[in-house]
């Protein structure tokens, strides 16, 4: 009786795809773990970091919507309304939610960002993620899924990456010339406070039950859409599945904002985050001359 309800599950999923118009939607649910520890605040009281990490919490735990059909997809944030007293969530260095639009046809991928309320669209020359196949398995809800692994290079700002520096210490916390050159060998440098290592191991999920080239946020080129990825310490899972549904969203690249490259974009954020952290030093010396 399984594998009958198995075969028509396929059968069905298969026959939707044949469809025209075919369409689908996917929830994915994001979780970020973050070490409050490492950023030098054991002067906190227990208060105090409970009050921050609810914060992070709000801004590492997000809900995603990606909307899809065979040959491109959108992919954004589930804006939620904020409970009252909650101050509006909070933002990390003026980030906001983006878009991202990915044409499977064009190898075409445009993200919608917005950094201290104006707009941008950041395009540059997409290339097919180098996948490697691993031949694993595992169940994710209905769906059998298949293992892929490649090496990513880091963005300058990949913020759920960043740590701060060793301060010259090395990796078991006692001074050493040798372990600093160890542990800043693969990593590169943000401001003088903060570094991502240059690559990360990424590890998806996908599942050919879904014969569609996509997934979440930058991620797809597998025979199946993606229903879980591992990047860092960043998980991103898919917790909904509905084919054809009857509510739809137009799919298209977006058009609000300045056009830039990613590297334009980097030197943008990098020279406000230098200007901001030149204006907090001197209030920071103003305010210990009181």
């Amino acid at each position: 009786m399984k594998s009958i309800v198995t075969y028509l599950f396929i059968f069905f999923t298969i026959a939707s795809f044949s469809q025209k118009n075919f369409y689908g939607k996917a929830i994915y649910q994001s979780k970020t773990t973050f070490n409050l520890e490492q950023w030098n605040n054991r002067e906190m009281s227990e208060q105090q970091k409970k009050r921050i990490m609810e914060r992070m919490k709000n801004m590492l735990e997000k809900k995603y919507v990606l909307q899809f059909n065979k040959s491109a997809s959108i992919y954004k944030e589930d804006e939620r309304l904020e409970a009252p007293g909650r101050g509006g969530g909070f933002s990390f260095g003026g980030f906001s939610a983006e878009l991202q639009y990915k044409s499977i046809t064009d190898k075409k991928f445009v993200e919608e960002r917005e950094f201290f309320g104006k707009k941008f669209l950041i395009e540059d020359d997409s290339e097919m993620p180098k996948w490697e196949m691993t031949g694993e398995t595992k169940q994710i809800g209905n769906y059998l899924c298949y293992k892929a692994t490649m090496l990513k290079k880091t963005d300058e700002f990949d913020w759920q990456n960043m740590r701060r520096r060793g301060r010259g210490r090395g990796r078991d916390g006692n001074r050493g010339k040798e372990d600093k050159n160890k542990d800043t060998a693969n990593v590169k440098e943000v401001t003088e406070d903060i570094e991502i290592p240059k690559e990360v191991l990424v590890t998806a999920w996908y599942t050919p039950q879904i014969p569609v080239s996509n997934g979440p946020g930058e991620y797809w080129g597998l025979p199946g859409l993606i229903l879980e990825i591992n990047s860092g310490r960043t998980t991103v899972l898919c917790t909904q599945v509905v084919l054809n549904p009857k509510e739809r969203v137009e799919i298209k690249a977006p058009t609000k904002g300045e056009k830039v490259t990613r590297e334009k974009y980097n030197k943008i954020v990098k020279e406000k985050m230098e200007e901001m952290r030149g204006m907090w030093r001197g209030r920071r010396g103003r305010n210990s001359r009181r």
